[in-house]
C-alpha cells in the first residue's frame, strides 16, 4: 500500500500547537508576523547590541564629532560630543522599550479591574465608574500626560506611572463593554447559583471570556506608550539625559538637522519600527482572536 492510499488516520498527528485556529490565523497575517520579526530583531539588538560595540553609550570622543553613519566602528555615526549612536540607540531602546511594556502593564491591569466591576454590578456603581473614566477622557491625554509630567521627577518608573495613568481609560470602557454583554450568559447564572462569590465570577469566569479583546487592546497600548514616552522626552519632560531615550535622542538632534540628519533619523526609524510594529501585531491577533475570520 502506497502512501497516497494510506488512511488519513495512518499518518502522524499534527502537533497541537499547529492545530490551534487561532496561532494558524495569526500566522495567515503576514504583516503580524512581520511585526513579531521586527519586535523580535529590535529586543535583541537592545539586550545584545551594546556588548558587540566598542564603545559604550557614555565613551565620548571629540576627534570623531559628528562622524556620518558607517565611519570606522560608528555605523550610525557619531553625536556631538562624539559619542557613538549605535550605543546610544540600543541602551535608548531598553528604556523606551521597557518603560512601554511596564506602561501597559500598569494601565491594563488598572483599565481591566475598573471595567470588569462596572461592567458586571452596573447600575450605580457602574455609572458613577464609568463617569470617573468619562471624566479622564474629556481632558485631552498628551495635555494631561505633559500637565503631569511637569510636576514629577522625570525618571524611567515616574514616567511610566504617568503614561499609565493616562492610557487606562479605553481599555476600562471596552472591558466594560464585554462584561456587560456576558454577565446575562447560562454560566454566569450557573456560577451564582453555586453561590460563589462575585470576585471569583468576575475574574474567574468573565474576565477569562473577554481576554481577547483586552490582549489586543494591550499590544496597542505598548505603541501608544512607547509614542508618549518619545513625546514627552521629545519636548524636555521625560527622561533626561544622560540616560539615552529615543525621545530625548530627537530632542538632541533638533539643532543638528541641517549639518547632521542622522541624529534624527536613526532614532526616528527604531521609533518608527516598534510602533508599526506592535500596531501590526495588535491587527493581527484581532483577527486572530475572532472566529469570524477562520476560513477554513
Amino acid at each position: 500500500m502506497t502512501a497516497a492510499t494510506l488512511p488519513s488516520s495512518s499518518f502522524p498527528p499534527t502537533p497541537r500547537f499547529w492545530q490551534n485556529r487561532t496561532v494558524r490565523r495569526f500566522a495567515r497575517h503576514k504583516l503580524a508576523v512581520v511585526g513579531v520579526a521586527m519586535i523580535t530583531l529590535l529586543i535583541l539588538a537592545c539586550v545584545f547590541g551594546p556588548y558587540l560595540l566598542p564603545y559604550d553609550e557614555l565613551y565620548i570622543d571629540l576627534r570623531a564629532r559628528f562622524a556620518p553613519p558607517l565611519t570606522g566602528y560608528h555605523i550610525f555615526g557619531t553625536d556631538p560630543l562624539g559619542r557613538d549612536i549605535a550605543a546610544r540607540l540600543f541602551n535608548a531602546g531598553r528604556i523606551s522599550l521597557l518603560v512601554g511594556f511596564f506602561a501597559m502593564v500598569l494601565s491594563t491591569v488598572i483599565g481591566t479591574v475598573i471595567g470588569v466591576v462596572a461592567g458586571y454590578y452596573g447600575g450605580r456603581l457602574g455609572t458613577v465608574l464609568m463617569r470617573f473614566v468619562d471624566a479622564f477622557l474629556a481632558f485631552p491625554s498628551i495635555f494631561l500626560l505633559l500637565a503631569l509630567a511637569a510636576f514629577v521627577k522625570p525618571s524611567p518608573f515616574m514616567i511610566t506611572v504617568i503614561i499609565a495613568v493616562t492610557s487606562w481609560m479605553e481599555i476600562a470602557r471596552l472591558v466594560e463593554a464585554e462584561v456587560r454583554s456576558l454577565r446575562e450568559r447560562d454560566f454566569v447564572l450557573a456560577a451564582r447559583m453555586l453561590g460563589l462569590p462575585n470576585a471569583w465570577i468576575m475574574f474567574r469566569e468573565l474576565l477569562p471570556n473577554a481576554i481577547g479583546p483586552i490582549i489586543v487592546a494591550a499590544t496597542l497600548t505598548v505603541a501608544r506608550a512607547i509614542l508618549m514616552e518619545a513625546y514627552i522626552s521629545f519636548l524636555g519632560y521625560g527622561i533626561q539625559p544622560p540616560l539615552p531615550s529615543w525621545g530625548n535622542m530627537l530632542n538632541g538632534a533638533q539643532q543638528y538637522l541641517d549639518k547632521a540628519p542622522w541624529l534624527a533619523i536613526v532614532p526616528g526609524v527604531a521609533i518608527t519600527l516598534a510602533v508599526t510594529s506592535f500596531n501590526f501585531i495588535g491587527d493581527g491577533l484581532r483577527d486572530a482572536l475572532d472566529a469570524r475570520s477562520d476560513l477554513n
